[in-house]
């Protein structure tokens, strides 16, 4: 039997409601004031309410609409309000039966079998629009993903597709799932490149800045350390643009804070005495930029962008190792810069030996990977010869290329097929 809360308004003229239902066959889920419409409806959870409602108010109207938003329910209202707005914002608000000076007990069946059929079409409607919604917005993330597909592999548009569909199948998923898989692990991928970048380039700044101290390939140093500049406001542009200000905003922030405490020396003449400063601001910039890194890696955009940070971290070690050789080079170094650039040659070789073990592979990335290698011996030759202006010229020049092996190392692990659908 159908259940029915019924709520009332004191009314002189109500007549005997409860009754009439019973009559009528139905069995009450409990009886209330229409006051208390939301509680009572959510407690009792009937097949339908029913509301006697002389005079129905703005506050009624609103917890109809309230309801409604909560879990929608059959609500058959009786009124004596033949206003066309009552009528328009109570339909509006959600309920299904608004009966206007007509009751009578012989009309209770057919007028809750309308209310129940009106919410049942609607709630039908309401999904029809999700799942057109879900088509809609499936066909617009697959567009997205084609597209990251085919910019990234240099495939047409139907190998795109054919790779999602795929992956879909064999994940049995929707295509729009991959899809999204495949977006989110793009922007990741992107981010974690870029905040990467930022570390190697705290460290490439201060290797730049020493050699224009030395003298040593002082004008081609200069161009770098303008187009590193650049370089780093173009990231942290397209950081604030890719990244939730909500979760990572405060450290985005600090990163920020960080690079402009570092540019202000570096828009200045270099100066010999100025270089334990610079290196300082720019080991806050990279302590920053590690911590968004670290952030953004466990943060689940993707599961498969860690093998980008181990890549794009070499290319942060290649710079730090160039300037502590350059440091450590300087008449009455602290011999901490020495000790530093062991840990960092370690480091390095760490990394060299993770990126061979790692499963990720492809004919593209071993070729750059055999090429790192060889740019690393050249680099690792010349970090001793720091202290005499030729050996400062091969390891600005060996440096340099080491970065450019491994900037295109991390760029081929970023736009992998495994990378981009996991």
């Amino acid at each position: 039997m159908t259940s029915v809360l019924l709520l009332l308004t004191p009314d002189p003229s109500m007549p005997a409601v409860a009754g009439d239902l019973r009559n009528a066959g139905f069995t009450l889920a409990g009886e209330g004031e229409c006051a208390n419409l939301v509680r009572d409806a959510l407690r009792a959870q009937p097949d339908v309410v029913l509301c006697w409602q002389p005079r129905p108010d703005d506050a009624f109207l609103e917890a109809v609409g309230t309801l409604q938003a909560q879990q929608s329910v059959p609500l058959l209202v009786f009124t004596q309000d033949a206003g066309a707005e009552p009528m328009r914002r109570a339909l509006a608000a959600g309920v299904h039966g608004w009966v206007v000076q007509g009751y009578a007990p012989n009309r209770l069946r057919p007028l809750v079998q309308l209310a129940q059929a009106r919410e049942a079409h609607e709630r039908a409607l309401r999904g029809q629009v999700a799942e057109l919604e879900r088509k809609l917005e499936e066909r617009k993330l697959l567009d997205q993903a084609k597209g990251v597909l085919m910019r990234a592999r240099r495939v047409d548009e139907q190998e795109a597709f054919a790779l999602l569909r795929s992956a879909a199948m064999h994940g049995n998923l929707r295509v729009g799932q991959v899809s999204r898989q495949v977006i989110d692990a793009a922007r990741a991928a992107d981010a974690i490149n870029r905040a990467g970048q930022q570390r190697m380039l705290s460290q490439r700044l201060v290797k730049l800045y020493a050699l224009v101290c030395h003298r040593s390939e002082a004008p081609s140093a200069l161009a770098l350390v303008r187009a590193s500049v650049a370089r780093v406001e173009e990231n942290l542009q397209a950081l604030d643009k890719e990244l939730s200000p909500a979760t990572f905003g405060d450290l985005l922030a600090a990163a920020r804070s960080g690079w402009q405490a570092l540019r202000a020396p570096l828009e200045a003449a270099p100066r010999a005495q100025a270089l334990a400063a610079v290196d300082a601001l720019a080991e806050d910039v990279l302590r920053q930029a590690d911590a968004l890194v670290l952030a953004l890696e466990s943060s689940g955009l993707a599961t498969t962008v860690r093998i980008v940070n181990v890549a794009g971290r070499q290319r942060m070690l290649s710079q730090r190792a160039a300037k502590l050789a350059l440091l450590a080079a300087q008449p009455g170094a602290d011999a901490g810069a020495a000790d530093a650039l062991a840990a960092t040659v370690g480091e390095f070789e760490e990394g060299l030996r993770s990126l061979a073990e790692a499963p990720l592979s492809t004919p593209e990335i071993r070729e750059r990977l055999d090429r790192g290698r060889q740019g690393w011996e050249a680099l690792r030759l010349a970090l001793p010869q720091a202290g005499t202006a030729p050996g400062r010229a091969k390891l600005a020049a060996a440096s340099e290329a080491l970065l450019e092996d491994f900037d295109q190392l991390t760029d081929a692990y970023q736009h992998s097929i495994q990378v981009l659908m996991g």
